[in-house]
């Protein structure tokens, strides 16, 4: 089997269904992709060859007749060698998801191939963003904001023709929207020079938004920002972005929070931890505490002998995630060593450290016992 068989060519067998094929040129795209080989004319070549490949094998007809009679049976049915760029769609949505669209796919094969059917082009997407207290993320929180943005124009409702006239069939492409251009091996299908793509051409513009079929805007939104959300979330709303042309889809709004620091607590997943400090006697000898939570005050009883850093976990007690479940709250020991002591005080501090022995303090001797061993 020749090197140049299609089926060689994008690694796979001559039964692949349609999805093996694509997912097979993807990768060889993704591989010898001109943008990721600058100055490599041979993955250059290589590319070319998976695409025609691609071209044929993915179109039932062509593949038929590929597999029946080789690449003359193609050339002689179709002519101009059997491949003409055909799939601009598909290989935009390709393309956009290996490099994010642009580069050479737009230069080299026109542009204008994710426009939709009718002409019109997707409205961009937008973004805003809203800067939320600790506990409004927590509990969930009503917004209002304010969006400027390109809506469809009311006069001519998006259509960009002035009201009583309607958009004209371009004459150049015929109202295809696309042009056919010969380079070399190639025949690409291009966006139309004259209606850039849309198939149509308005005549007699709408005197309101000049015939783009879209004016300048503010629209003021309700935000129902969800319980549970944290710092850095992002909301969509569909179809809340900027107008697209000639009756195309509008884009969306995307919402980025930001969660403002609390004093008292901090949150580690769906889980708030928050540092409570007592004294050196109520560690000692145990008492009871009463603790924030993000949903009120609970009594912790704190046992005797408790030591700094200590977690006490208050099940349930945390934020309620946006996938249903629930966080806990954890309380960390603080153990507040005093300052500023008076004299009857630190009298009485100095009594008492003379009345310990070394069973009150058994990590203490422990301790210091494991260093006079690491020094004999």
């Amino acid at each position: 089997m020749p090197d140049d068989d299609y089926y060689t060519l994008l690694g796979i067998s001559r039964t692949a269904s349609p999805e093996e094929i694509k997912k097979a040129f993807r990768k060889m795209a993704v591989k010898y992709h001109p943008d990721k080989n600058a100055c490599d004319p041979q993955a250059e070549e290589m590319f070319k060859k998976v695409s025609e490949a691609y071209e044929v094998l993915s179109d039932p007809e062509k593949r038929q007749l590929y597999d029946r009679f080789g690449k003359d049976g193609v050339r002689q049915s179709f002519g101009n060698g059997g491949f003409t760029f055909t799939h601009a769609d598909e290989f935009a949505d390709i393309f956009e998801s290996i490099l994010g669209g642009g580069g050479i796919f737009d230069a080299f094969f026109g542009g204008g191939a994710r426009r939709a059917r009718n002409g019109g082009q997707r409205g961009a997407d937008l973004r805003v963003d809203v800067e939320l207290d600790f506990l409004d993320a927590v509990h969930g929180v009503e917004r209002h904001i304010d969006v400027r943005k390109h809506g469809q124009c009311s006069a001519c409702n998006g259509s960009g023709a002035a009201p009583g006239s309607k958009p004209a069939v371009c004459r150049h492409c015929g109202g295809a929207g696309q042009v056919h251009v010969a380079r070399g091996f190639f025949t690409l299908a291009q966006a139309c020079p004259v209606c850039r793509g849309s198939g149509r051409v308005i005549e007699k513009p709408c005197h309101q938004c000049d015939g783009s079929g879209r004016v300048e805007q503010r629209k003021k939104l309700k935000l129902t920002i969800p319980a549970g959300i944290d710092n850095g979330g992002r909301l969509k709303l569909t179809g809340e972005g900027e107008a697209g042309t000639h009756g195309a889809p509008a884009g969306n709004l995307y919402v980025m929070v930001h969660v403002r620091e609390h004093e008292l607590f901090q949150r580690d997943g769906d889980n708030i931890v928050c540092d409570v400090p007592i004294s050196f006697p109520q560690a000692a000898l145990g008492c009871e505490l009463h603790v924030p939570t993000v949903h009120g005050p609970v009594t912790l009883s704190v046992p005797a002998g408790t030591q700094p850093g200590k977690l006490f976990r208050l099940r349930g007690k945390g934020v309620h995630g946006l996938n249903g479940g629930v966080g806990d709250h954890y309380v960390r020991i603080i153990v507040e060593t005093p300052t500023n002591l008076n004299r009857e005080q630190t009298e009485l501090l100095r009594r008492y450290a003379e009345a310990c022995g070394d069973t009150v303090h058994p990590r203490t001797q422990g301790f210091f016992a494991t260093v006079a061993k690491l020094f004999k």
